[in-house]
């Protein structure tokens, strides 16, 4: 069976998609041509026109599709949006003689519809994505293109029109090239997508059929005939109001996969006959090839291999089958298999060199199943088989042990191989993993400092600017007051203004103590270690002493990295006067290359740690926020009514 799927498999991929026409095609296309003789505008008449256009091309008849297109065009002239859609279904009528102007065709048309934001526009651009990556597959056979144009192209625009009928069209489209790709499970999560869409897309029954088709031969392919005949009854049900749809032809070929796979070999010749006089009927000869090629397979695996032969004999001279190289190469292949059943060595010597020759010439992603070896032994057998000798000599069972044995290691190798695989793979997908986590940690570390530093830079832009009013407008506001009641008080004689005189200078002189300390003068003007000694100073008082001892601070810190070293010493000082109550101060800051070291002790009342870090209050917060945006640490030692030892480590590179 292994060797059958890999067949199957080869021929869909020679095949590539197939365009789906209306399941009531010829009616649909009267019914158009008929609305063209009545009265309507001509915007109606040329849409009409360009439906009649993409059905004729459908249906391969590139005359018709030239007539409508041309009458689309005149219906038009006087539409610039009408002749940007007529791009797409002029590009559609080229690719038979000239794909290159096709390909050219196509983009132009999304060039002109991606001015119109409409459903109408994002439809037929869907369908122009859909049909150059068609075509650009037949061209030059690059499925991963193919499949990415789709899903990111195509998929993208017919969601935005809300048509779930094309929406569930290029799910089938992407699952029927992970069908080819022998890709069966991802293939069967695209058929399911599609099958669910169109079940909502009454409009389109012709696409759901096509999926029903897909669906079982995928799971044909994969072992699961139940599911297979299951899916193939769901279309035969869908199809049965249309006898004449070309949609039969698909349902032939895949109900005779199926019967093959199962080992039903003459059932399967019935139904593929079926299919071969409706294809003829049709006047489709590719879907009759395909089937002949079918039909190959079924008188193969029944092991009538002259008739097989005949079969495949026919297959050679028949055009477009033979126009494309992949499919010739896996006739030559079968042919040569066939005629090594025939005991026809020279005829399988013959064909076999003309595949080698061909296959060379084929590119690796066409031949995405691999095929490595002469033989080609159907699995259906092994259902069938039966014990045809008892009793062996010695000499035979002996080798029949020998080829077990090779068997059983080479099974052993592939196991280990697997193992191996997978393990790599799990560790593989682990590393990825803390990678992506690592990578978010990082994004979330960068965020949290960008924040840090634009709050802490609005912080000390506010500083200044709070630190300049209350200093230029409140200070001096307050010393003008002051003069104008010392002059009156010198007047007047009004001595009971010389308190008010006197509370108002006290008032000017704290005012420009807050002022200094919101943007402190030494800092901007002397640097870290002036400034730092200057504000332990303003701090002392006949309660509080405060001993500050500096090494080797350096004055060619930006002035970023001084400000926030002197908030953080500002903050610890104000907790450490006003909260700890400490009668005693060490203050110690060096510099060591890019460290900066802060210590300051206390003797005040101490506090618990742990608590009271979660109930910190702003000032301590400020702290935190300045240390880690510098990448710095802290760490605290307090015990109740002791003291605190607070040590911070950092980073001055700015």
């Amino acid at each position: 069976m292994k060797i059958y799927y890999s067949f199957i498999i080869f021929m869909a991929i020679a095949l590539g998609s197939k365009a789906q026409l209306p399941l009531n095609g010829k009616h649909y296309a009267d019914s158009i041509q008929l609305s063209l003789k009545k009265p309507a505008p001509d915007s109606a008449k040329a849409r009409s026109c360009f439906r009649l256009t993409d059905y004729f091309i459908l249906s391969e008849d590139t005359v018709k599709a030239r007539q409508y297109l041309h009458l689309g065009l005149q219906y038009s002239k006087d539409n610039k949006y009408l002749q940007s859609v007529s791009l797409v279904f002029n590009a559609g009528v080229l690719p038979g003689a000239r794909p290159d102007s096709a390909i050219k065709t196509y983009l132009e048309a999304e060039k002109e519809l991606k001015k119109y934001n409409t459903r109408d526009a994002f439809l037929i651009r869907a369908k122009g994505w859909h049909d150059y990556a068609r075509l650009l597959q037949f061209k030059n056979d690059n499925p991963e293109a193919y499949v990415d144009i789709l899903l990111n192209k195509a998929l993208p625009l017919a969601q935005q029109a809300g048509d779930l009928g094309y929406t569930g069209k290029i799910y089938l489209d992407v699952a029927f090239a992970f069908k080819n790709l022998g890709n069966f499970k991802k293939a069967e999560v695209y058929l399911f997508k599609a099958i669910s869409t169109l079940k909502n897309a009454p409009e389109a029954p012709q696409y759901l059929a096509s999926a029903y088709h897909t669906l079982s031969e995928n799971y044909s392919l994969s072992g699961k005939a139940k599911q297979a005949a299951a899916m193939l009854d769901s279309m035969r049900v869908l199809l049965t109001p249309y006898p004449e749809a070309d949609d039969w032809l698909d349902y032939y070929a895949g109900e005779g996969m199926r019967l093959t796979i199962a080992g039903q070999f003459d059932q399967s010749l019935g139904v593929i006959d079926k299919g071969i006089e409706l294809a003829q009927k049709l006047k489709q000869e590719y879907p009759e090839q395909r089937l002949l090629m079918q039909k190959f397979y079924a008188l193969y695996n029944k092991k009538a291999f002259q008739q097989a032969k005949d079969v495949a004999l026919d297959l050679t001279h028949r055009k477009p089958f033979m126009n494309m190289a992949a499919n010739r190469s896996q006739l030559f292949y079968c042919l040569a298999l066939t005629d090594e059943e025939l005991k026809d060595k020279a005829g399988a010597y013959d064909w076999m060199k003309r595949y080698s020759a061909l296959s060379d010439s084929i590119s690796h992603s066409t031949l995405e199943t691999k095929i490595n070896s002469l033989e080609i032994k159907y699995q259906t057998a092994q259902k069938q088989k039966k014990i045809t000798e008892l009793e062996a000599g010695r000499q035979k069972a002996v080798f029949t042990n020998w080829l077990l044995g090779i068997a059983s290691i080479m099974l052993l190798v592939i196991l280990a191989s697997l193992v191996f695989y997978y393990r790599n793979s799990k560790k593989l997908a682990q590393q990825k993993e803390l990678n992506y986590q690592q990578q978010l940690k990082d994004i979330e570390q960068r965020q949290k400092l960008q924040f840090t530093q634009a709050m802490l830079t609005g912080e000390e832009q506010e500083r200044q600017r709070v630190a300049r009013d209350l200093h230029d407008g409140l200070g001096g506001m307050l010393s003008g007051i002051k003069i104008k009641l010392s002059g009156q008080a010198k007047a007047g004689g009004h001595q009971e203004l010389d308190g008010v005189i006197q509370q108002l200078d006290h008032s000017v002189t704290e005012l420009r103590r807050i002022a200094r300390n919101m943007m402190p003068e030494s800092l901007l003007r002397l640097g870290l270690e002036t400034a730092l000694r200057d504000l332990c100073e303003s701090l002392m008082s006949d309660q509080t002493q405060i001993k500050f001892q500096a090494y080797d601070i350096r004055k060619d810190m930006t002035a970023v990295i001084q400000a926030n070293i002197y908030r953080i010493v500002q903050e610890l000082l104000s907790n450490a006067v006003r909260h700890a109550r400490a009668s005693k101060i060490v203050l110690q800051c060096s510099q060591n290359a890019e460290i900066f070291l802060i210590t300051i002790e206390d003797n005040g009342i101490g506090f618990d740690t742990v608590a009271g870090l979660k109930a910190e209050g702003i000032g301590f917060s400020n702290i935190k926020n300045r240390v880690d945006y510098m990448k710095g640490k802290m760490d605290i030692e307090s015990v109740i009514n002791e003291g605190t030892i607070i040590n911070i480590e950092l980073n001055a590179a700015g």
